[in-house]
Order: C-alpha cells, then sequence, then structure tokens
C-alpha cells in the first residue's frame, strides 16, 4: 500500500490539522506496517499557482516557452500526477480557510487534474480516471458548518468532494473538529473528540 500524506495548514506546530492527519497516518501503519508513506508538506514546499506556460504542460494552451523554470514545474506537474496515481489512500490536513481550502492545496489540485491522466472528456461529459483510491480528510473549521446557518457557507469539505469525485475518487473520508477557533477549551474538547475517531474512520477507509 502506497499512502500519499498531503499538510496545507500555515500554523505548523500548532495546527489541528497536521496533528489529526499525522495520527491518522500513525493508525494506518498500525493497519499496514508495510505502507510506504509519500509525505507532501504544501506549505513548506509550496507549489507555485498555475499561470498559462505552466498549465500549457498538461492543457494544449498554445503557449510555448523554453525557460528553465517552466521546465522544471512541468516536471513537477508529471511527479505529482504520478505520486497522485501510485498511491492507493490519500490523507488530506485540510483546514478551512475563508469558507474554502488553504491556497497551498488548491495549487496541488490544480496541479493534478489533468486531462487524458486523471479525468478524460468523452461525449456523455467528463470520466474520471483516478477511481479506485480511497481519501481520508483531516478537517479542521473554526467554527460550525455541518448544520445551522453556516452550512451554506461550506466550501471546503464540499469542495474537496467534488474535486475528487471529478477525478474518479468517491471513496472519501472525514475526521473533522470544529469550533477550532471559539477558544481553548472548545478547541481541546474538539481535537479530544477526533482523535476518538481516529480508528472508526481509518477502519472505515481501508474496509471499504
Amino acid at each position: 500500500m502506497q499512502v500519499l500524506h498531503l499538510d496545507s495548514s500555515i500554523l505548523g506546530d500548532a495546527s489541528g490539522s497536521r496533528a489529526l492527519s499525522a495520527s491518522i497516518v500513525s493508525a494506518i501503519r498500525t493497519h499496514n506496517p508495510d505502507a510506504n508513506v509519500v509525505y507532501r508538506d504544501l506549505v513548506l514546499d509550496a507549489i507555485p499557482h498555475l499561470d498559462g506556460p505552466i498549465a500549457s504542460g498538461f492543457r494544449d494552451l498554445s503557449i510555448a516557452s523554453d525557460d528553465a523554470h517552466v521546465a522544471r514545474e512541468h516536471a513537477r506537474s508529471n511527479a505529482l500526477v504520478q505520486e497522485l496515481q501510485g498511491s492507493d489512500v490519500i490523507v488530506v490536513g485540510a483546514p478551512m480557510y475563508n469558507f474554502s481550502v488553504a491556497t497551498q492545496l488548491k495549487a496541488w489540485i490544480d496541479r493534478v487534474m489533468q486531462p487524458g491522466k486523471t479525468f478524460k472528456y468523452t461525449p456523455a461529459g467528463p470520466v474520471g480516471l483516478a477511481g479506485g483510491k480511497r481519501v481520508i480528510v483531516a478537517s479542521t473549521r473554526g467554527g460550525v458548518y455541518t448544520a445551522g446557518p453556516m452550512a451554506a457557507l461550506d466550501f471546503q469539505e464540499t469542495y474537496l468532494k467534488a474535486a475528487f469525485g471529478f477525478i474518479g475518487i468517491t471513496d472519501v473520508h472525514y475526521l473533522r473538529a470544529e469550533s477550532m477557533s471559539r477558544g481553548p477549551d472548545i478547541r481541546a474538547r474538539a481535537m479530544e473528540d477526533a482523535r476518538a475517531g481516529v480508528l472508526r474512520v481509518v477502519d472505515a477507509a481501508l474496509r471499504d
């Protein structure tokens, strides 16, 4: 088994999503001691956002460049797709920032959504090519977005479900800690509750 572990929080050691994603990977290793883990810190090793020359590496934009930087970015795009294609489980540390995902995680998604590799266009519409994988998202949010008036502003988990679904990955599980910005006591309880659910989420993901 290969596990692709992605972290996108800007908070370093103070991050709840990083702590939870690490717990998820540790639980996976307990299930599968021989699992190979590929780790990407999308903050410390940031992926540059798409521009025309970079996107032309996997989309027909008629933009030519002989720049060495662009060539390196084309190679990076290919490497990111290969990591995704070669992985059985993707663990994503995904905090909610301003109702959506971190820009660092969005940059990774923009690189791996490649026509002809992770999805294709057909007369009936786009078809995902990366199916058969499982995703576990360590989701942290400052407030409560699972229900109530703020639910309509959840463009974080809903976006991740849509993005992975577009490339054919529909087996997506969430380990969630909410109310993280409502004081240290509430944050501590949210993290404790989330940690208590790690084995349940991992068991469900690996059983599917």
